[in-house]
């Protein structure tokens, strides 16, 4: 894959001509996966590494591999972690910014029930470092809104839809936190006592729509005797879970399985993103996440048709772009939050 920040001035570089004492670093938690970046007082990203995230192990296995990632990125451009300015994490569920903890997310393994010191663990990992929390998409649509596809406008949903499915809000050229979970879109409830959603309720968005809940309903599938060439695909490629790129192969070779869900999942999140639009009259839509930029434009024209008889006001709709840093949306967006001001 072609690194995605080159194409928008975020060029990964030895590093030796950069004021190391300038240079943050930035995480972020998915997942499936841990991205890393290091960047300098623009946001250019210098360097990166990616890993996978521990499916066993519970919190304190995750940060260890958070600091193993970050690791390998400072290693790149010849710095050791604890000589970073700061560093910013994005996590997937409910964040206190203030304490430093991350509690009821519903896609990283085991035990994060309870309000977990993920900043204070890492920190001391890295010697006393500096290390500040955000949501993980509202970082990314921060990044996005800064030096990406929203950087046009002055007001912005950002949908990322990959394992769960996420979302960031910018208010008139600032982010909107509310207390800490603002723009959690993927637990807005668009079928009633529907189907059963990770966070433990039913019928929220993502329990149509993420990508976890979507394997669920897969094999749950298969289990019953339908066909399909998922798993094979998921195999073939050396997968343990059906990945965006498992989703993607299934779809080109129009199997029905794969088709319907993510028909379902398209139509589901046009429900949602149309709510959002009638409540807060945005300018644009960012989508991102593994699955968003991966099948966005492929599905953006279904989205935008799934949207259409649930939008108020349909003469004015809101412009609708892809995620433009790609992969490294969230991990740029948490650099940010620890420090660089552009």
């Amino acid at each position: 894959m072609a690194d995605a920040s080159a194409k928008n001035g975020h060029r990964a570089g030895n590093g030796a001509r950069n004021d190391r004492a300038r240079i943050w670093g930035g995480i972020d938690l998915g997942g499936t996966k841990i991205e890393a970046v290091i960047v300098d007082a623009r946001g250019d990203v210098l360097g990166r590494a990616r890993h996978t995230t521990p499916a066993t192990g519970g919190p304190g296995e995750v940060v260890k591999e958070l600091y193993g990632t970050l690791g390998e990125a400072a290693q790149s451009v010849g710095i050791e972690p604890a000589k970073l300015a700061g560093v910013g994490v994005g996590v997937p569920g409910a964040v206190d910014a203030n304490r430093g903890t991350l509690s009821h997310t519903s896609n990283v393994a085991g035990g994060w029930d309870a309000p977990y010191p993920l900043a204070a663990d890492l920190g001391d990992l890295m010697g006393g470092g500096k290390v500040v929390l955000g949501n993980d998409v509202q970082v990314a649509v921060a990044a996005e809104y800064k030096l990406g596809a929203g950087r046009d406008h002055r007001s912005v949903l950002g949908v990322w839809w990959g394992t769960g499915v996420g979302g960031g809000l910018v208010l008139n050229g600032v982010p909107w936190r509310g207390q800490g979970s603002a723009g959690e879109i993927g637990h807005m409830v668009v079928k009633p006592n529907g189907a059963r959603c990770g966070c433990g309720r039913r019928g929220c968005l993502e329990a149509y729509a993420g990508r976890a809940s979507m394997e669920r309903k897969a094999r749950a599938a298969v289990r019953k005797g339908e066909k399909t060439l998922l798993f094979d695909i998921m195999r073939d490629k050396k997968r343990t879970r059906l990945s965006s790129s498992v989703w993607a192969s299934a779809l080109k070779q129009k199997d029905p399985l794969a088709t319907r869900l993510i028909e379902r999942a398209i139509d589901m999140l046009g429900a949602a993103i149309a709510s959002v639009i009638n409540l807060l009259d945005l300018e644009a839509v960012v989508i991102g996440g593994g699955l968003g930029s991966r099948l966005g434009p492929i599905y953006m024209g279904h989205l935008q048709d799934a949207m259409h008889p649930h939008l108020f006001i349909t003469e004015r709709k809101p412009v609708m772009r892809i995620a433009e840093l790609g992969d490294l949306s969230g991990a740029i967006g948490a650099a940010l939050l620890a420090g660089p001001r552009m």
